[in-house]
This record gives structure tokens, sequence and C-alpha cells, in this order.
């Protein structure tokens, strides 16, 4: 046990070294200010047109409905917005604000944009090279030869990768509410939001709909972004043993993330692409009952999905690292 922990401690420390981290630190410095003031702008446009959020959300509601009558708008879009439209009726008749500005609410709104493509990216920083750049350096080579179970040296690496994951998904929340509360303030943290909604062919089920705070809200999120990472970062272990190259391993993982997002958008009638991992890592998407990529995908088959494709990922990790010439 000693020994393994010692494993981990120096898989984790080679990791700090790469700097990799701070990078992803310095990322979040720059491009959260970013986020927050483009959202102040909106606050305030939307402060200055409307007196009453009530207005605001009776616009939308109107503004969705109208696009629901126009032959451009595909019929994909066209469900997400009669399921937006009544997910905001519901809110109205409830008297709750839906966009409550805090820092909270904009924390949970980052989480839903980023968990598909931002996140993911941030991981890669770190997962995609962890035995494919020591193959490239030749330190494989002087790793191996110790007398160490291989299988022992790619669990220390799959531990500090986990570690490393949630130390990203941790900071880069942390980070939001801290610089978002200068402008929006730190509170909201009870303020109710609606979940359980679901979709019944074009009609909103409310009958399981109960109202949560905000900070259990966030909580779940946090949860939810923190495993679609994870089965990411797992893959990208995979193929980092598989390739020889960093650069190709990156690559190959940048393009799977990405190619993600387009299938979501683009796959609604391919019914077998829900299967691919990729177009299951947006989670969060479950909590508020906004229409899944394709039509018959729960939260539950999202889930396990995505633990198919991790478990499988690292089995093939270790079955290869463990078995075959590394070395060469």
């Amino acid at each position: 046990m000693a020994n393994l922990l010692a494993l981990i401690h120096n898989e984790t420390i080679k990791v700090w070294k790469k700097k990799r981290f701070a990078v992803i630190v310095l990322v979040l410095l720059v491009l959260i200010p970013v986020f927050v003031y483009a959202q102040m702008k909106v606050a305030q446009n939307n402060a200055a047109k409307f007196k009453d959020w009530r207005a605001e959300v009776q616009q939308r509601i109107t503004d969705n409905t109208n696009a629901l009558s126009s032959d451009r708008i595909p019929e994909e879009w066209k469900k997400w917005r009669r399921a937006l439209v009544q997910q905001l009726q519901y809110y109205l008749d409830h008297d709750v604000n839906p966009d409550t500005p805090n820092a909270v609410t904009f924390t949970t709104s980052f989480l839903e944009n980023a968990v598909t493509l931002f996140i993911p990216l941030m991981v890669l920083a770190v997962g995609s090279d962890l035995v494919s750049s020591e193959r490239t350096a030749g330190t494989i080579k002087m790793l191996l030869t110790r007398p160490v179970r291989r299988w022992r040296i790619l669990f220390s690496k799959t531990a500090t990768l986990t570690l490393y994951v949630s130390l990203i998904v941790v900071t880069a929340t942390a980070m939001c509410y801290a610089i978002s509360g200068i402008a929006f303030g730190y509170e909201g943290w009870g303020v109710p939001v609606f979940v359980g909604f679901s979709l019944k062919g074009a009609d909103m089920n409310t009958a399981n709909v109960h109202a949560i705070s905000q900070g259990v809200f966030l909580l779940m999120e946090m949860g939810l972004v923190w495993f679609s990472a994870l089965v990411v970062a797992y893959i990208a272990l995979m193929v980092s043993v598989l390739v020889r190259s960093t650069a190709a391993s990156l690559t190959t993982m940048m393009a799977a993330v990405i190619s993600g997002m387009i299938l979501s958008n683009m796959a609604s009638s391919w019914h077998s692409a829900k299967y691919l991992f990729n177009v299951n890592l947006d989670l969060t998407v479950y909590l508020q009952g906004t229409p899944p990529p394709i039509e018959g995908m729960t939260l539950g088959f999202s889930l396990a999905v995505l633990v198919a494709w991790g478990a499988s990922a690292l089995a093939v990790a270790f079955a290869v690292f463990t078995k075959q010439d590394m070395i060469q």
C-alpha cells in the first residue's frame, strides 16, 4: 500500500511540474471575467428594457412561441422551444424568477455551457499524454524496468488523473463563483429552482416537479459535470496508452469531444448515435427537462452509456499496458 501511495505521489508531482494545472487556472482567470462582463451587459440591457422580471419572462415566452410558426426552424429546435416555453410558463405561474442574477445562477449557467467542450478540453490538457509523453521522452523505459508491477504504475496514473479532474471541476466552480460574485453579489444559495420536468411527446410533464435550493442544484450540476469529465479523462488515458505520439493522442481526443457537440445538434434522427459517449456528455440537460439530443435518451441511459465507455476504456488501457511491449 505504501508503495502504491508513493507511486501516486510521484505521478501527482510529475503532472504538477508540467504546469498544466497552472495554465488551466490562468485560462480561467482570463476567460471567466469576459463571461461575467458579457452576462452583466445582458442583465443591464434587460433591466433597462424591462422594469419587472415577469415582463422579461413573458417576452421570452412570446418570442419562442412566435418562432414555432416559422418554417425555417428545424423540428428539433421547435421541440426545444416548446419545452422552454412550458418551463418558463411554470416559473411565471409560480412567481419564481428563473434567471435571478447572482453568483450562484451564473456559476450553474457556466457549468451547463462548459460541460460538453470547455471542461473536457481542460481535462485533456492533463490526461491526454500521461503515457504517450513518457514514451515520446523515453522515460517509460526507466519506469517499466523498476521492480513494480505494471498495473500498479497505470493505477497510480489513473488515480492521479481522477484527482486532477476533481480539482479542475472544483477550481473552475470556485473561481467562477468568486469572480462573478464581484459583479452579481454572493447571495442566491437559497433561491428556489424547479427540477423534475420531463417530456411526454410535445408536452411537458410537471407531475414530478419540485423546488430545491440553488445551492443544492449547483452541487448536483457539479457532480454530473465531474462524472462526464472523468469519463473523458479515462478515454483519453486509453488513447494515450494506445498511441505513441502525444500530439496524435491530444488531436484524437479533441476531435472526439468536438464531434460530440456537432452530433448533438445534427444527429437527432440517427438513433444509434445515442450510444456514443460524446453525445451523452451533457448530463445537466436532464435536471430541468431540456430535450435530450436524441429522443428516448434519459439520465439513467446516459449514465449507463458513460459508465460502459469509461469501464471499457480502463479495461483496454490496463490490458494493453500490462501485456504489450510499451518500450519500443
